[in-house]
């Protein structure tokens, strides 16, 4: 009975998976207003009603993937600031990761596309916009701040660390985009000119 019971539960973890999945590729490309319940239960291969027994609601949904999406770059963001690694290091690593992962898994570009798009939205559902509210700004105060260290020691370059923070996330949202819309047939800039952009002596952040 408890091997049936966990069977179930594992059937059930999948299926929400699979419609969050599903829903985040509509969402983030045909937004909120062009997007229902029977598109998701289309492109997921499901039912309205099944789609009714995991979410009461598309704004429901919705609100899920954002919380989903920021949780997951707030939690980026305090392992990035724990990091014993020195500031440039610790940017070499966010960017190298931030687009590694765009480019090898398909939500994590969706993810980016659907919180920038919800930023720029004035119909999401309250709570969502509450979400973005509370969470949208910690990314550009964590790179802000490790920026800020990074220049007292000399390894970023000059400028107002929000200038480069707010620099470092238009090009990480811009990797994205490019993968969101192209694919595998995307084409991204050497990250060298990332590099180049924020440190100040870019052959030693290489090595």
């Amino acid at each position: 009975m408890g091997r049936n019971k966990e069977a179930n539960q594992k059937i059930k973890e999948e299926r929400r998976e699979q419609i969050l999945a599903g829903a985040l590729e509509l969402f983030a490309l045909n937004g909120l207003a062009g997007t229902k319940i029977s598109d998701i239960a289309r492109h997921t291969g499901m039912s309205n009603g099944l789609i009714y027994h995991y979410f009461s609601s598309k704004e429901y949904i919705f609100t899920e993937l954002i919380r989903i999406a920021l949780d997951r770059l707030v939690e980026a963001c305090g392992f990035l600031q724990t990091m014993d690694r020195k500031p440039d290091e610790k940017i070499k690593y966010a960017i190298d990761a931030l687009v590694q992962t765009i480019q090898t898994k398909p939500g994590a570009c969706l993810s980016h596309l659907l919180v920038t798009q919800a930023i720029a939205a004035k119909n999401i559902p309250h709570e969502a916009r509450e979400i973005l509210n509370a969470k949208r700004q910690v990314p550009y105060e964590t790179i802000a701040e490790i920026m800020a260290r990074g220049q007292r020691q000399g390894t970023i370059r000059q400028g107002r660390a929000e200038d480069l923070a707010f620099f470092f996330w238009v090009n990480i949202n811009g990797i994205a985009q490019q993968k969101a819309m192209y694919g595998e047939k995307a084409q991204y800039p050497p990250l060298e000119l990332l590099y180049h952009m924020f440190f100040t002596d870019t052959e030693n952040t290489n090595a």
